[in-house]
């Protein structure tokens, strides 16, 4: 173990940024540098919002914890690739498609993967219309956000186009999604230097609010999270495989997880793919791997030596 962490070198924990997910980021990469300092890494803070980039010169690698815009979407992993800076997660454009829940989706209709219905909305839609096709109550999201910042449940008549204005303040691509309310569920994903991408056990989300917001994600603390999740052996080993795939299907690497939704007849429908998870208390992938054995520090140390592999260099 020794031997191995002295091949990390110097490592930056990219962490904050400028974001509307700074705040989850903070704690998030403030957890990950913890535990790698806990191992022995010789790991720093680096937050992109304080310190210019060309400061990481010197790093050996990148942990990256950044959430959201900038640290998410393939901006920080493009200007690490041109520093020849090895970093965790996905690439370039896994991480941008990723982001984009409407081309996500769009993907994934295309090979089958099944995903609830969704219609883009601008300024010039017919918003009875798609109120109409998708039914109610229905969601409304920017396209390019996470931590359900800027979602709306529509669930009367005529206030779709309310909902619009909100979400589009956050991203101007927004998308309306028909609701799905037979439960909300996550799949873990990570990589094994020897097997490949592996599913973690699913886990269950039971929000006592009216849906998982921000507020249920990061600040209540009566969010059930059920781990084992319930299905059958069948149903999630299914379900894990297809999460795979539609992990895959985006380009995607390292680590991340995938978000489903259940109906009332026991139907799954993926919702959208997070290429950096968070890893505060709250967390889902950090629950996940507990559930599968692993510690908090195992769980960073096995995303972290992700990037001694040659494939996830440049």
């Amino acid at each position: 173990m020794h031997k191995e962490i002295n091949k990390f070198g110097k490592v930056a924990v990219l962490f904050g940024g400028k974001s509307d997910e700074r705040e989850v980021s903070l704690k998030s990469g403030a957890a990950v540098l913890a535990a790698l300092l806990r191992q022995g890494v010789d790991a720093y803070a680096f937050d992109p919002a304080e310190h210019p980039l060309h400061e990481l010169e010197g790093f050996d690698r990148a942990f990256i914890s950044l959430h959201g815009r900038y640290g998410e979407d393939g901006t920080i992993q493009g200007a690490l690739e041109l520093m020849g800076i090895p970093y965790t997660g996905s690439g370039v454009m896994a991480s941008s498609l990723g982001m984009d829940k409407w081309r996500t989706k769009l993907l994934w209709r295309v090979l089958n993967i099944k995903t609830p219905d969704f219609e883009l909305v601008d300024a010039q839609s017919d918003y009875a219309a798609i109120e109409q096709k998708l039914g109610l109550p229905l969601f409304v999201k920017p396209a390019n956000e996470g931590s359900s910042i800027g979602i709306t449940k529509v669930k009367q008549k005529g206030t779709l186009q309310a909902a619009y204005l909100l979400a589009s303040k956050a991203d101007p691509l927004v998308i309306a999604e028909k609701f799905v309310g037979g439960g909300e569920y996550t799949v873990g994903i990570l990589e094994d230097s020897k097997l490949g991408l592996m599913p973690l056990p699913i886990v269950r989300i039971v929000p006592k609010n009216e849906f998982y917001d921000y507020e249920a994600k990061y600040l209540r603390d009566d969010t059930e999270y059920l781990c084992p999740c319930g299905l059958s052996a069948e149903k999630e080993a299914q379900i894990q495989q297809e999460a795979l795939q539609a992990f895959r299907a985006v380009g995607c690497r390292g680590w991340g997880r995938v978000d489903f939704l259940m109906d009332e007849a026991g139907n799954h429908y993926f919702l959208e793919l997070n290429t950096s998870p968070g890893m505060t208390d709250h967390s889902l992938v950090p629950m996940a791997a507990k559930a599968a054995g692993m510690s908090f520090d195992e769980l960073v140390i096995k995303i972290l030596r992700m990037t001694l592999e040659e494939s996830h260099v440049g």
